[in-house]
């Protein structure tokens, strides 16, 4: 454990590197557990900068349930990706497919980490909470975290790109396109059942919602789609 904590900086660089990456699958040699170790160290430091603007309290439960988030949502798609991989002929076993996504989750918690600085700048200069103006620094922060975590994907995922590329050639593109879709639909409904992240002013600092397991992202999309027609 100590071994893996203190070779935490060159796998970091490693990751930015495909080739690097098509080795890590070769081998794992504990890389499995790097990339576990990168999630959730991420994923707190960028989830506390979430919560922070709304309340401290809400910074550390945001620091406890994004790097949860990142991690349920990289094991329950490695799963899935671990089987539709063998359906696609992809040439990667069971452990390969799952340390290729570990990988790119890991890349993505390590990148949301190194926008921490720029948000903090953000929130240095956004209206307080207590401010007649909550409401518009609210949407701001919403909108400028929006932005970096869609970045943050596309660089991950094009990381990923690269590395299906080298291993499965003209196949690489569906590949990554079916992972995504199962990326998207697990990560969607995770994101609801662990609502808040970013805290709404209005409502009081709480770890879940009181029905967490009520509806579902797809159906408020749906229903807010379906009252935008009306």
């Amino acid at each position: 454990m100590k071994r893996q904590i203190s070779q935490i900086e060159p796998n970091i660089r490693q990751l930015c590197q495909a080739q690097e990456l098509r080795d890590w699958l070769r081998s794992d040699s504990g890389k499995s557990l790097v990339c576990l170790l990168l999630i959730l160290g991420g994923g707190a430091i960028y989830g506390a900068s979430l919560g922070i603007w709304r309340a401290p309290l809400q910074a550390v439960f945001v620091a406890i349930k994004l790097p949860l988030l990142l991690l349920l949502t990289a094991l329950g798609t490695a799963l899935i990706n671990g089987m539709l991989a063998q359906l696609l002929n992809a040439p990667m076993n069971f452990r390969q497919s799952l340390l290729a996504v570990l990988m790119s989750f890991a890349l993505l918690a390590v990148l949301l980490a190194s926008f921490t600085p720029l948000i903090g700048f953000l929130l240095f200069h956004l209206p307080p909470m207590a401010s007649s103006s909550q409401k518009d620094a609210h949407r701001i922060f919403l909108l400028a975290n929006v932005a970096v975590i869609g970045f943050s994907g596309v660089l991950a995922n094009f990381q990923l790109y690269k590395l299906l590329q080298q291993i499965c050639g003209t196949s690489a593109g569906r590949i990554l396109l079916v992972w995504l879709s199962m990326n998207l639909f697990l990560g969607a409904q995770l994101s609801w059942n662990l609502r808040p992240f970013f805290g709404t002013p209005s409502l009081p600092v709480t770890f879940l919602r009181e029905d967490p397991f009520n509806g579902s992202f797809y159906e408020t999309v749906f229903n807010l789609a379906k009252r935008s027609l009306q």
